[in-house]
């Protein structure tokens, strides 16, 4: 009888135990939307020629080793070709266990941001992950 009980609470201990591990769940990197604050919350499309601009999205589950990329295009740019690569960055997760907002921005050149359209691809862990776009008025 006593055998009996120790492999039920056993038993119990396991899938609790299972049920934990899965409530972690994989990491995800959702939410993307382009910003005037690093927060994500002053939400915009449009911006001006000497506005700082932030790609935003929030990372859920992260662990070491996790890393988000931005690449950062001119789409339709007077002078400037098509699809012109202006820059990328990339933040690696270092931390364990992170849950939390990560962002991108990219001030002004001097002489302000042309006018036009432009857009921003964000990959996780090396897969794109989602497209934003923004116009300079």
């Amino acid at each position: 009888m006593k055998t009996k009980k120790i492999s039920i609470l056993l038993a119990a201990i396991v899938l609790i135990a299972a049920q934990l591990a899965c409530a972690v769940g994989e990491p995800t990197f959702s939410n993307v939307r382009v910003a005037r604050d690093q927060d994500g919350a002053q939400l915009s499309n449009t911006f001006g020629s000497f506005d700082t601009i932030y790609v935003v999205g929030d990372l859920a589950n992260g662990i070491a080793g996790n890393q988000i990329t931005s690449r950062w295009y001119a789409d339709n740019v007077p002078g400037v070709d098509p699809n012109f690569l202006i820059d990328e960055a990339v933040i690696d997760v270092t931390e364990e266990s992170f849950n939390g907002t990560i962002y991108f921005y990219f001030e002004p050149p001097t002489d302000g941001w042309p006018a036009g359209t432009y857009k921003v691809e964000v990959y996780f862990n090396g897969t794109l992950n989602s497209t934003v776009n923004f116009t300079v008025q």
